[in-house]
């Protein structure tokens, strides 16, 4: 056993020395946002807006050397959803593109037209994160009170 876990740590140590030894500069970049459910249809969000787990997002980026990247991401019980990725500093996003793709809650499923997709420039150095802005989600029925 000792045999085996002295191959695996050697192994790291060379995978890891020849990305040292590559030159290649690695560059981490990270994409946040929030989906939320607006209450009263108002497109604006107020304390009784709430936010949405488990609505869907996809991101779309364009590498510096042109290649293009899609992720998909869930909301967590927050309402944020989050696309991080490493890659070498010559491959990093140029340009990305947000947007909702559905919301699980039958209630609160209608997309605002305003919040289609959201296009950026994704120009944050490594180790940094961009935020989205939040996508709203308008209310089937609005509330009397609202």
């Amino acid at each position: 056993m000792d045999s085996m876990m002295g191959k695996l740590v050697m192994g790291l140590v060379v995978v890891v020395a020849i990305f040292e030894a590559s030159g290649v500069d690695a560059w981490t970049g990270e994409i946040r946002g929030r989906v939320v459910c607006d209450v009263c249809a108002d497109s604006s969000i107020g304390p009784e807006d709430h936010v949405l787990e488990g609505a869907e997002v996809a991101v779309l980026c364009i590498t510096k050397s042109g290649e293009v990247v899609n992720y998909q991401a869930f909301t967590n019980s927050k309402g944020v959803y989050t696309v991080a990725e490493t890659m070498p500093e010559s491959e990093r996003w140029d340009a990305c593109l947000a947007r909702p793709i559905s919301s699980f809650h039958t209630s609160c499923n209608h997309l605002n037209q305003a919040n289609n997709g959201i296009k950026f420039s994704y120009k944050r150095p490594s180790g940094y994160f961009h935020a989205v802005k939040p996508f709203v989600y308008r209310h089937q029925y609005a509330p009397s009170y609202c």
